[in-house]
């Protein structure tokens, strides 16, 4: 047996810290991630790579930025000879195992895992058929109509995370079998990728119920004609949320708040499973998730924007004998830091040119920890949902700042000490032109929007010829969970 510790990394999709009761939501129930953290740290200031999934994920497992990747949209494919935090923990004699979402796009669906439990709903190739999703194609996706087809019923995501929480459960007990039996010669390393809470907004009437009678509005709800940036006017307008009714919102945040709490269940039964096989004092756990949802604050939904409850994700850290109890940490982080923190913990090579810093030395009970710099950065370029010209966008978080760059157009600048709702765009404001600068500055150090425009045109012109190779050739979807439409309905 070696002293190394287990890892088990739960990573959600499309989950705001904002819904979370640890984080202060008094109506959501969460108690097994509640838990969780009272027994570890909870960070309260995590900023993901990019506000979409794959540029996010990508991100994550390179631990490098999206630019740094090639990786903007969910068209785009990691390169391959990019080592990942798969790749370090195998390096390090691990056997890192998957069950459920990646989200990676090309024939490269396993990223240095060495095996993989139930796929993604999503292709693997890029022109492949997508699922349907029956009553509730279009849900998943930022138009109205996920606001529309809303409320209780039943998402595939769902059924989806039901099978990875089954083949994450029957890992745990078959490690579990090979311990007491005396076979177990090094530890697990145990991803597991759930889809939800992302949308449809859609939940099973017992957990939409649950929220349905008591769920509130948004406390920053920005009637449209109060909105001035040209980005955001624009977004509401071709997405339809210019103006949603309240029934809408009540609607798809009940359903929300029941994903949420239906995604503790889930985390809650890997858990139990976890302790049941006696590996709860020797793992480190590891909970976060890829982005946010808006959910109606500033008038927006999903994610794709740089607002508190779009970039901002949960960050929770079990790590019994090693991370105290009961420890919130406000420092600035970013999502690549939790990929270093998690190979610095395994004894397992740092990967080469990332970005990433261990924040093990924060909350490892170290008399002096060393010093840290609040800072994180995320970027979303797309060409996809963004206007014709394109979107070049960056986000600079650093101490109590918060600086967006939108290329083309005007920046915005929020100070969160004093301004933790965003209600105050100080980027006009002439007290504020220096810290403007600075972060201005900081923001384009190593980010060039000119040549990312360049670049994604290039990578925009390779698309055709690999959609209509997927869709002639049909390669093999090896990794690919079967959606079906039956499984999606409202009530």
């Amino acid at each position: 047996m070696t002293t190394r510790p287990n890892l088990l990394y739960i990573h959600s999709d499309q989950h705001s810290p904002h819904v979370t009761g640890c984080y202060g939501d008094p109506l959501v129930e969460t108690p097994n991630l509640d838990r969780l953290a009272a027994g570890g740290a909870l960070f309260e200031n995590v900023y993901c790579p990019s506000p979409i999934c794959v540029p996010s994920r990508m991100a994550m497992l390179s631990g490098r930025h999206p630019y740094q990747n090639d990786c903007w949209t969910n068209e785009h494919i990691l390169d391959s000879a990019i080592p990942t935090l798969a790749h370090a923990m195998g390096a390090a004699g691990y056997r890192p195992a998957l069950a459920g979402r990646m989200h990676s796009l090309g024939p490269d669906q396993l990223r240095g895992y060495a095996e993989r439990f139930v796929g993604d709903h999503s292709p693997n190739h890029l022109g492949s058929k997508g699922p349907s999703r029956g009553v509730l194609d279009g849900t998943a996706g930022p138009q109205r109509i996920s606001l529309q087809k809303s409320g209780p019923g039943q998402s595939g995501y769902q059924v989806h995370d039901e099978g990875v929480t089954a083949a994450a459960v029957d890992f745990l007990n078959r490690q579990g079998v090979q311990k007491r039996a005396g076979l177990l010669e090094t530890p697990f390393s145990l991803t597991v990728g759930l889809m939800l809470p992302h949308p449809p907004y859609v939940a099973r009437a017992e957990d939409y119920d649950r929220y349905a009678a008591s769920m509130t509005l948004p406390r920053k709800p920005a009637p449209f004609a109060s909105v001035t940036h040209p980005h955001l006017r624009w977004w509401r307008t071709d997405t339809g949320i210019e103006e949603v009714s309240d029934a809408e919102i009540l609607r798809s945040r009940a359903a929300y708040w029941g994903l949420v709490h239906r995604v503790d269940c889930l985390v809650g039964e890997i858990l139990a499973a976890l302790h049941a096989n006696g590996f709860g004092g020797d793992t480190l756990v590891v909970y976060t998730s890829d982005h946010g949802d808006m959910q109606g604050e500033h008038g927006l939904w999903w994610k794709h924007v740089f607002y508190e409850e779009s970039v901002r994700v949960p960050l929770i850290v079990n790590w019994p004998g090693v991370v105290a109890a009961g420890q919130r940490c406000a420092r600035v982080v970013s999502s690549l830091d939790v990929t270093a923190s998690i190979l610095d913990g395994l004894g397992a090579p740092p990967l080469p040119n990332s970005a990433g810093r261990s924040f093990l030395p924060l909350i490892n009970g170290r008399a002096n920890p060393p010093a840290w710099e609040d800072v994180a950065f995320s970027e979303y370029c797309t060409d996809q949902f963004g206007p014709p010209q394109g979107a070049y966008q960056r986000m600079i978080r650093r101490a109590g700042w918060k600086l967006i760059y939108y290329h083309w157009q005007p920046p915005q600048l929020f100070n969160l000490a004093e301004d933790p709702d965003e209600l105050v765009d100080r980027a006009s404001d002439p007290g504020c032109q220096a810290i403007l600068s600075d972060l201005t500055v900081a923001v384009l150090d190593g980010w060039n929007p000119e040549k990312i425009v360049a670049r994604m045109a290039q990578k925009k012109a390779d698309v055709p010829i690999l959609r209509d190779w997927s869709r002639k050739t049909q390669p093999e979807e090896r990794y690919l969970w079967d959606l079906r439409a039956e499984m999606n309905w409202l009530d």
